[in-house]
């Protein structure tokens, strides 16, 4: 099964993700990882689309998306978790991951960047700080 975990920056995607590798057994894939399939990036790209429309009846992969244009290696079938968080939690985890401070313009491109994934079709929405974790994985299973 192909798990996809979409969201912005400092939502808890990886979060989500670590807690349902354990729970699956499932290999996770983040952003860009495809590229390490192969020595070009076409190739790449196509040898990873292959494993995930292979996963969809076979192993458990999650794959965490953070970018609009990586949506498109995502399979029929594939099971869709979008995570969002209020901006300023989003801003607050931001901070903390740049020693506490948070420059002007990487504010700014957060604040551009919020809601990018809110119309993105899900199976399942997790809202960061009032979803709990084992809630998801428990859902995810039942779709499973």
């Amino acid at each position: 099964m192909v798990i996809a975990i979409i969201g912005e920056s400092c939502t808890g995607k990886s979060t989500l993700a670590e807690k349902l590798k354990e729970s699956l057994n499932a290999k996770v894939y983040t952003g860009k990882d495809y590229l390490r399939l192969e020595k070009n990036e076409v190739a790449a790209k196509q040898a990873f689309q292959a494993k995930l429309n292979e996963a969809i009846h076979g192993e458990n992969i999650i794959y965490v998306i953070s970018e609009e244009e990586h949506l498109s290696f995502l399979p029929e079938g594939s099971i869709r978790v979008l995570v969002t968080a209020d901006l300023e939690i989003i801003k607050t985890r931001f901070a903390s991951r740049m020693h506490g401070n948070l420059p002007i313009p990487v504010a700014a491109m957060l604040e551009r960047k919020h809601g990018c994934f809110d119309k993105v079709p899900h199976d399942i929405h997790v809202i960061s700080g009032q979803t709990s974790v084992e809630d998801v994985c428990r859902r995810i299973k039942a779709i499973i």
